[in-house]
């Protein structure tokens, strides 16, 4: 006999207890599970004719697909940027799921206002001015490709066009120029028509990701007044470099164009103070990028775009339907992101920043950049290794000293090990591996472990 979702209601209670149970032994584990797993695809099943319920889902589940899910949430996940999730935001997360609130109208629930409140909390976090305004995403590309879009209107603005009603073909060609663009500004460029072609990359620095301010105003006065868009880092995702955002913003006494800033885990080097002059003047830029599922340590998926031109956010992203009411002053999030319909992302952030604070969020950034720096330091003392650049944030690059081109091999030997993971890359043309330090709980004896794997590995 089948069963049903109305058959499990009267077992509510019984099931969230065993699911808490469950999810209490996953996180009491977290810290020894491996840290990552090179993939073994189960056997496909067909889709079950009859339902067993939830207990029988669940132990499927156990039994299936959770001995091959990586400790990403854990404590020696390095790879990517990846935070893991606070005790507070998992409660907020699992409400959210309870809850199953649809946030992006005010015509049924306060959850909007909570939204807002969020967002508020989240300027204050990283010293934007009020002007900044913002609003709930999936993550850090969406807030790129939201930011570009309004970018793109802005453009559209400069030449007495508008893009959202005339199509991006009335905007003729763009030119948009970064130093070290991350691979997500491609993708948004795709995504909104203006191609990835459009993108220019601009001389950085020696020895840097940051990009050269001088040769930046040179790339501009060759447009000759053309309104172009600049992508500015804070935050590189090979070494955590920052550009001088307060020289970049300078430029447009000179020349026109939208400043957009990728601040997806840079934007929390506002809580460090010996950090925080790297950002200082983000809230200089027209729209801003910052990834929550990194240093907030919120679950999966969360961001936020900031923007001082609401009113051309909401004139790309405004909803016309009769059922959803006027636009209004303050309009709805329908109005202000690509999504109509999504889930109250920003309880997860809510709960973690009410139970801890600024000073609890900014605890951990500090820890997070002192282990950062530790493991560079072993790394430096480590011969079969040596650094790619110095430690500026979170991030550590580094390479094989013998043979660069081990480092793919060394990389599965790391995950292999399942003491930790760690992502390739290619810095300046040398092959590389990064470990980018964002969870809240990892400690000295994480790094320690770390450093014993690499010198293991290497040999």
């Amino acid at each position: 006999m089948s069963t049903t979702p109305a058959d499990d209601l009267v077992r509510t209670a019984e099931l969230m207890e065993a699911a808490g149970g469950y999810a209490v032994r996953l996180l009491e584990g977290l810290a020894e599970r491996p840290a990552a797993r090179a993939p073994v695809r189960p056997e496909p099943r067909p889709l079950p004719l009859a339902g067993a319920g939830t207990s029988a889902a669940m132990a499927e589940f156990a039994a299936r697909w959770e001995p091959g899910f990586a400790a990403s949430a854990g404590p020696r996940y390095l790879g990517f940027v990846t935070g893991g999730s606070t005790p507070a935001s998992v409660v907020g997360d699992w409400l959210t799921g309870v809850l199953d609130q649809n946030p992006t109208s005010g015509l049924d629930s306060t959850a909007p206002d909570l939204e807002r409140e969020t967002v508020a909390w989240l300027r204050e976090l990283f010293g934007l001015p009020a002007g900044q305004q913002g609003a709930f995403v999936s993550g850090a590309t969406m807030s790129n490709a939201t930011g570009l879009a309004i970018g793109r209107e802005w453009l559209g603005e400069q030449r007495g066009v508008s893009v959202a009603d005339e199509g991006v073909a009335a905007l003729g060609p763009v030119r948009v120029l970064s130093g070290s663009a991350h691979s997500s500004i491609g993708k948004a460029l795709a995504l909104l028509g203006l191609g990835r072609s459009a993108l220019r990359k601009v001389d950085v620095l020696p020895g840097r990701e940051a990009v050269d301010v001088s040769r930046l105003a040179e790339a501009l006065a060759e447009l000759d007044g053309a309104p172009a868009i600049v992508v500015a880092n804070a935050g590189t995702v090979n070494t955590g470099d920052f550009d001088d955002l307060a020289a970049i913003a300078a430029l447009r006494e000179r020349f026109p164009f939208w400043l957009h800033v990728d601040a997806a885990f840079g934007a929390f080097a506002a809580l460090s103070p010996g950090h925080a002059h790297l950002v200082a003047a983000l809230g200089a830029a027209d729209s801003i990028c910052a990834d929550l599922h990194k240093w907030l340590n919120v679950p999966y998926d969360s961001a936020v775009q900031f923007t001082h031109r609401r009113d051309l956010q909401a004139r790309v992203f405004q909803n016309h339907a009769a059922y959803l009411g006027p636009l209004g002053e303050e309009p709805d999030p329908v109005h202000l992101t690509p999504e109509n319909s999504r889930r109250l992302r920003a309880l997860a952030a809510w709960f973690t920043l009410a139970a801890y604070g600024r000073e609890g969020h900014a605890e951990i950034v500090g820890r997070d950049l002192a282990l950062a720096a530790r493991l560079g330091e072993r790394i430096a003392a480590m011969p079969g290794y040596r650094l790619l650049a110095p430690v500026r944030l979170n991030v550590v690059c580094f390479t094989l000293s013998g043979d660069p081109a081990r480092v793919d091999e060394v990389a599965r030997a790391i995950t292999a090990s399942g003491e930790a993971f760690l992502t390739t890359t290619v810095y300046d043309g040398v092959p590389a591996l990064r470990a980018a330090f964002s969870n809240w709980r990892t400690t000295e004896a994480d790094v320690e472990r770390v450093a014993a794997v690499l010198e293991k590995v290497s040999a």
